[in-house]
């Protein structure tokens, strides 16, 4: 039976306030931001990219507030969201839009001071972005709203690099677009074990929307994308073959999981629900390739 929304007053503690952050989110973009901050040139100081990078975590944290802010009525219906401190009454929501537009206003603040005035300018547009455009704008109205609200998740290790001193070029558009590509099938692999949820609040994801048929045919293209995109870094001269061997590696098991979700009966969750738990491991260790590439590239060649 869905939730209600209860707004009795009460104390918000600490742990309320950080879980209306989404820290789970909040520490993705924090591995993403750096990753971009490490293959860039680096010419800002290592204090100033380390408040740089928390400027960073607070503007995802602050959007996550307006997020939930605005979702609260959906969140109260959904088996996944119903805990959050909104649904529950744990935090008042005129204090969660408060938190998430000053948050906002002091980490753009801050990056501007630290990381220059490109990097603020994009995490403003980041905090914009996920929440009005996603939020607001295009979760309930179209089906294509994880593919282009995808982009807000993917703008952290471009970011990363612009504080870190990088100018915008193919390198941070390849990053931009790892995650832009990932973000679909990954996100549509949980919408087909949460179809309920999504059909009950009325939130048009494309399995709700065109079928589980539909879903999969687009799920499987996306991750075939995934694939070849994960593998460009190394064909630029971002990074060396050691980490084009990871990312085929990983890029063909990310395909193998999508080809056996788009052969799967409607009522077989565990495959879907496989493949976006490896889709969260491929994204880790993606990024953890890049990084680790960039970091010892100094001391090895040739490879």
């Amino acid at each position: 039976m869905a939730q209600a929304i209860t707004t009795q007053p009460h104390m918000a503690s600490p742990g309320d306030i950080f879980a209306l952050m989404k820290p789970r989110v909040m520490s993705l973009v924090i591995f993403t931001a750096l990753v971009g901050m490490l293959v860039s040139p680096m010419d800002s100081h290592p204090v100033l990219m380390l408040i740089s990078l928390l400027a960073i975590a607070a503007g995802a944290g602050a959007s996550g507030a307006i997020n939930q802010w605005y979702e609260r009525d959906i969140d109260a219906q959904m088996e996944r969201t119903a805990n959050r401190p909104l649904p529950r009454g744990l935090v008042h929501p005129d204090e969660a839009l408060s938190l998430g537009l000053i948050i906002s206003g002091m980490s753009v603040l801050v990056l501007y001071f630290t990381g220059g005035a490109m990097a603020a300018g994009m995490l403003l547009f980041t905090i914009f972005f996920y929440g009005y455009v996603y939020t607001v704008w295009l979760k309930r109205s179209t089906t294509q709203n994880i593919v282009i609200g995808g982009a807000a998740g993917a703008f952290p290790p471009v970011i990363g690099w612009l504080a870190a001193g990088g100018d915008i070029g193919l390198s941070p558009v390849i990053l931009f677009l790892i995650i832009f590509a990932w973000t679909p099938p990954h996100f549509w692999a949980l919408a087909l074990v949460r179809n309920d949820d999504y059909t009950r609040v009325g939130v048009p994801m494309l399995p709700v929307v065109h079928g589980f048929k539909a879903t999969k045919d687009q799920i499987f293209v996306y991750a075939l994308i995934v694939g070849v995109v994960g593998m460009v870094p190394s064909f630029i001269g971002m990074s060396s073959y050691a980490y084009l061997a990871l990312s085929a590696v990983l890029g063909l098991r990310f395909v193998m999981l999508s080809w056996t979700v788009w052969r799967s009966a409607d009522d077989d969750m565990q495959s879907p629900m496989a493949l976006f738990r490896f889709s969260i491991l491929y994204l880790f260790l993606i990024f953890l390739g890049l990084g680790l590439d960039a970091a010892i590239a100094p001391y090895w060649t040739g490879f």
